[in-house]
């Protein structure tokens, strides 16, 4: 008979342990209790008393309310990582856990606040060995064509999406080679994007940005272990898409028609793409040859500029909006303060800080830590909305930006 919390939900504990990435051994070790228990813990068989709760709530902080809440049904569409091959599984399940976090923090924002509608259009088919390079050019246009962006630079990646209804977070994974992860969730058929910041290259987070977005248009219908074990196929796909979109064809094509480093670096403040990228997508057009794109690799690592590219610098990167303004907006027009906040995320400080994209200590007890700018707390919010505490509820549409 299972003794303990009775409300416990084992799969929590689970999910919390592998997103701090610890072992049971270790996490035993922290509260006091064998590998073994833990192990029980999280497999349903047994639960933790209260003391042995509130220690594990303390040592992986997080609520202990956190630990009482039922996992939800986020389907079985799988979280893709952008990642190097030798990205450990540890850094993929952690960024996978944080998407679901990602999502749940949505899912309490949505009780107050409209998204924008998701318009992310789908092309090719559930089996992504259909997909030839032809589909992959056609689906980037297309989906340029969809979000009126035009053949030129696309001066905002990270808008653009979002505007199409893409939740955004953007967090350092402590994983050097893990650079980004996406996933469509079933919760409310939304898809949701992380990016990895602990590479600061704005330029490169461009182009990750775009990678996530071709697993949302080509690969949205993949489901199942056996389309992962493809993973070298489905990224390449994923960086031919980014290519095309970021540089398509024709605008790019008709600026390289004689293709130098010194020319892509001319070009690079323009198009917000990095110089090894336009090298790889000149390939694939056909402007350059097998040999000289030899010749312009040799040249480039001979200039050092496989350890950082020249104007990398100065290119910050993308900001998130969505989550940042939609707390501005709960608390400047829907009378909530930073702890009501807080509570409706149902996570600790930091992580509710992180996934919002907020100031470090933004929920801080002592609430001497300024918030967003120009945000003003007000005791009612729009047509007289009460504030959080109150039984009622009153949505807050969330503007677009073009």
């Amino acid at each position: 008979m299972r003794t303990g919390v009775a409300e416990f939900q084992s799969e929590r504990l689970r999910q919390a342990r592998q997103a701090r990435g610890l072992t049971q051994v270790a996490l035993g070790k922290l509260i006091g209790r064998s590998s073994g228990t833990v192990s029980k813990w999280e497999k349903g068989d047994q639960a933790p008393e209260s003391d042995a709760l509130a220690r594990l709530a303390s040592q992986l902080a997080l609520p202990i309310a956190w630990f009482l809440k039922p996992l939800p049904d986020f389907g079985s569409r799988p979280a893709f990582n952008r990642s190097l091959a030798a990205a450990t599984r540890e850094a993929q399940v952690g960024a996978a856990i944080r998407l679901q976090w990602l999502n749940e923090v949505s899912l309490s924002l949505q009780e107050w606040v409209d998204w924008p509608k998701v318009n992310v259009p789908e092309f090719g088919s559930g089996d992504y060995r259909q997909h030839d390079d032809a589909l992959i050019e056609s689906a980037a246009l297309k989906c340029r064509d969809h979000w009126k962006l035009g053949l030129g630079p696309v001066s905002d990646v990270v808008l653009a999406m979002e505007n199409a209804g893409v939740v955004f977070v953007r967090e350092e994974l402590g994983y050097a080679k893990m650079d980004g992860s996406s996933r469509w969730f079933a919760t409310d058929d939304r898809p949701y994007v992380l990016l990895a910041s602990d590479k600061a290259n704005g330029i490169r987070n461009r182009f990750d940005a775009s990678h996530e977005l071709a697993h949302l248009v080509l690969h949205r219908q993949l489901e199942g272990i056996d389309h992962i074990k493809r993973h070298a196929e489905i990224e390449r796909q994923a960086n031919h898409f980014a290519g095309a979109f970021l540089l398509p064809a024709e605008s790019f094509g008709a600026e390289v028609s004689r293709p130098s480093l010194d020319t892509f670096l001319a070009l690079k403040p323009r198009w917000k793409v990095s110089i090894a990228a336009m090298i790889v997508r000149c390939s694939q057009l056909g402007i350059v040859d097998e040999s000289y794109a030899t010749r312009l690799w040799k040249n480039y690592s001979a200039r050092g500029w496989r350890r950082g590219e020249p104007l990398d610098e100065q290119y910050p990167f993308e900001p998130v909006r969505l989550l940042p303004r939609a707390v501005a907006m709960l608390l400047s027009d829907g009378g909530f303060t930073p702890p009501r906040i807080l509570e409706l995320l149902g996570l600790g400080p930091s992580d509710g800080e992180s996934l919002c994209g907020l100031p470090e200590r933004f929920f801080s007890e002592d609430g001497s830590t300024p918030v967003l700018a120009s945000i003003r707390f007000r005791r009612e919010g729009p047509r007289g909305a009460v504030p959080f505490s109150s039984k009622s509820a009153d949505i807050v549409n969330f503007p677009g930006e073009r």
